[in-house]
């Protein structure tokens, strides 16, 4: 078990909860159906990828270098992917337009999510 990723799964969760709460409630009349979409997909693949946090964390990180750079893909993917969506998707009500410049940045957490399924499977092929 690996208290550190547990912790931050934990803290990506929370906020996971806390954004799609926010979005379903707080945003509802803010937003159009299109940008409550994004937001509802950032909401989405943030939780996934929690989860997915959650099972790296039991698994045995000693002498595997891909369990650990699986927990830092999911995390980076979290942060960039889902982030950068909940930026986009509020860049109205904000009064930012610059923020448009954010979107090359989602299909890079995108990559970031594969890197750590990638990393899963490696973890799996030379496990004994």
């Amino acid at each position: 078990m690996n208290k550190q990723v547990i912790i931050i799964a934990s803290v990506f969760g929370i906020l996971a909860v806390i954004l799609g709460a926010f979005g379903a409630h707080a945003l509802k009349s803010l937003l159009d159906p299109a940008g409550l979409e994004v937001w509802k997909t950032a909401v989405s693949y943030h939780f996934y990828h929690t989860l997915a946090l959650l099972f790296v964390s039991i698994l045995p990180a000693s002498n595997n270098k891909a369990v650990n750079m699986a927990a830092w893909f999911f995390s980076l993917g979290i942060l960039l992917f889902s982030g950068s969506l909940y930026l986009i998707s509020t860049k109205e009500i904000l009064n930012i337009e610059q923020l448009s410049v954010l979107g090359p940045i989602t299909p890079i957490g995108g990559l970031f999510f594969i890197l750590g399924w990638f990393s899963l499977i490696f973890v799996a092929i030379k496990s004994k």
